[in-house]
């Protein structure tokens, strides 16, 4: 993909070209909402699946509610994740750091993935960590690469 796609989310999403966005926290910290970065993590697999974050409503609807919920600092909104796609992530633990400044959702997936993106084929991804860098570019993971890397011996 060219650089002049690079507005377009599809270009960050499904190119290969290396474009951290360095100002993220940045931008979460001028949010309306104070918020904690809440990794969510396969309680079977220990595959990590995203990256997200909750301000006290969204830890509160996951407490209650045992989804995994977040706050959405882009849209300002309450992201209760499945609600759109079926892709929700049943809570089966939540862990907080040691300077209680973060969140550790362990979850088993109820859907057919964790990420709102889609593979070639049109599946939605398992995790949102599906590309590594290699030579200064992006390179897609392959699925069952990532399968026999988390599976128990």
């Amino acid at each position: 993909m060219n650089a002049t796609n690079r507005t377009d989310p599809k270009w960050l999403e499904e190119g290969t070209d290396l474009s951290l966005d360095f100002g993220k926290l940045r931008k979460v910290a001028q949010s309306s909402e104070s918020v904690l970065p809440v990794v969510v993590q396969d309680a079977d697999s220990q595959q990590v699946l995203l990256l997200g974050y909750a301000n006290r409503a969204a830890l509160q609807h996951t407490i209650d509610h045992q989804v995994a919920t977040f706050w959405s600092t882009s849209r300002n909104d309450l992201w209760i994740k499945g609600a759109t796609s079926g892709d929700y992530l049943q809570i089966v633990e939540i862990r907080v750091n040691c300077e209680q400044n973060s969140l550790l959702y362990l979850v088993k997936p109820l859907g057919r993935g964790a990420c709102h993106t889609r593979d070639a084929t049109g599946k939605p991804r398992r995790c949102c960590y599906y590309r590594k860098i290699r030579a200064g570019q992006l390179e897609f993971v392959n699925d069952n690469d990532q399968e026999k890397r988390i599976s128990p011996a």
